[in-house]
């Protein structure tokens, strides 16, 4: 049955690299120009649109992806919808309840779980978004996550448009960002941000002189 299906889709002009290499435990529907790299799984219901591109290694469960949209190696993807022209990986994990517009960078190492992203939007390496909202454009450095969860419940963030979040932020849930904010490098943010300003919270750096000279070491007796 599995053979039959990779043939009406290799009938309908689907790019198939390695038909003996591909799994499909459910129904996909592919639009035109549509290229499938090596040991794909798609599980459930998939959708392609036309001129998507899945590579080498990727799962894909209950989920829509859009016109032109590039799907790279090693990623996984589940009870998502993707928009049109972006691109996805590699080694992303999409978690359910995710809705990404057009035109999305989600880069290597990201993690989104719950997540409406508007379009435009650039979140290119190691990331964790969960709970949230974005709006268009918002720029995600790298090593940025969103601590949506306090042990017990999980919180909102909530990133307006054109907001630029430096690497390595850590946003504490619930939180607001407004439009248009810049979050520095390294902060660990716990209140909201207010629009169209520069928000840093960092400790004051402190340089220790001769430390290697100062041990203070007790051994047992």
């Amino acid at each position: 049955m599995m053979k039959n299906k990779i043939n009406e889709l290799i009938k309908n002009g689907v790019k198939i690299l390695d038909p003996d290499r591909l799994d499909i435990r459910g129904e996909l529907d592919c639009g035109l120009n549509v290229e499938i790299d090596i040991n794909v799984i798609f599980n459930g219901k998939v959708s392609l649109g036309d001129n998507v591109k899945v590579g080498a290694h990727c799962i894909i469960t209950n989920s829509n992806i859009g016109n032109g949209t590039e799907v790279k190696p090693y990623s996984l993807i589940e009870g998502a919808n993707i928009g049109e022209n972006g691109f996805v990986g590699p080694f992303v994990r999409i978690r359910e309840g995710s809705f990404i517009g057009s035109k999305v960078q989600l880069g290597n190492f990201v993690e989104i779980k719950n997540v409406q992203i508007g379009d435009g939007c650039r979140i290119n390496h190691m990331t964790f978004l969960g709970d949230s909202v974005l709006g268009d454009n918002v720029t995600i450095g790298a090593g940025s996550i969103t601590c949506n969860y306090d042990g017990a419940t999980t919180h909102k963030t909530t990133i307006e448009s054109d907001v630029f979040i430096g690497s390595g932020t850590n946003l504490i849930a619930p939180l607001n960002v407004g439009r248009k904010a810049t979050i520095g490098s390294g902060s660990t943010i716990t209140d909201d941000v207010p629009p169209d300003k520069l928000t840093l919270a960092r400790e004051r750096q402190v340089t220790v002189q001769n430390w290697k000279g100062v041990r203070n070491i007790t051994k047992d007796k």
